[in-house]
């Protein structure tokens, strides 16, 4: 990996490009980026940037979290992420990195945390069949089905679909392109979906599929 930045979801909207083409992307708020720390292999065994994002109160922040900022001279900001680069030299703690890092046509991988849906049953969260909506069928239409509940084999198999915690979970979208930047704005927007609802904290490297 050799960049990566700290965004925020915006939305989705839609972009025309020069011969009319429809091209829905999604807006990001790509930085502006402190490097709260360096890492080095010397000193912490493996090279790394720690990056903040956003500013905040230091009365929201804790003792620690607020010293690990002071010790190092940065703005205090609400959210950290580490990018282990294949190179850090160009990279100093205090630094500002912003969205201009990336170029138009770029491949990035973008990950966040999807939308939390609660708890939900095994068609929802895993798209199970129901069953024909017929006389006799009612009311489990959307009941898992058998639990191997006999004498064989008297237990439940490993991995067998069933309901519970869907959504809220980390999930990363690899290969979009971006398809404009707005440098002064740290605005970023690029090709397709990104996980998460608006207003949602992505991370954007790039792409670990090389074309």
């Amino acid at each position: 990996m050799k960049k990566g930045i700290i965004g925020k979801k915006l939305g989705m909207t839609q972009i025309f490009d020069e011969i009319g083409n429809f091209i829905p992307v999604t807006v990001i708020e790509a930085g502006p980026c402190v490097i709260a720390q360096k890492k080095t292999a010397e000193h912490d065994g493996y090279d790394a940037i720690q990056f903040g994002f956003m500013d905040i109160a230091e009365r929201k922040l804790s003792k620690p979290e607020a010293g690990h900022f002071k010790k190092n001279n940065v703005a205090l900001k609400r959210h950290l992420k580490e990018f282990r680069l294949s190179d850090c030299s160009g990279y100093n703690t205090g630094d500002t990195v912003t969205a201009d890092i990336f170029a138009v046509g770029e491949k990035v991988d973008v990950t966040g945390m999807t939308k939390g849906r609660g708890f939900t049953g095994v068609v929802k969260r895993w798209h199970a069949k129901i069953l024909r909506m017929t006389h006799g069928t009612g009311p489990i239409h959307r009941q898992p089905g058998s639990m191997g509940a006999n004498s064989s084999p008297s237990r439940i198999y490993k991995n067998k679909i069933m309901a519970g915690h869907y959504g809220h979970e980390q999930v990363t979208v690899q290969n979009l392109s971006i398809i404009k930047i707005d440098a002064e704005k740290n605005i970023i927007a690029v090709k397709g979906a990104v996980p998460g609802a608006k207003n949602g904290i992505v991370f954007i490297r790039d792409t670990v599929k090389k074309a």
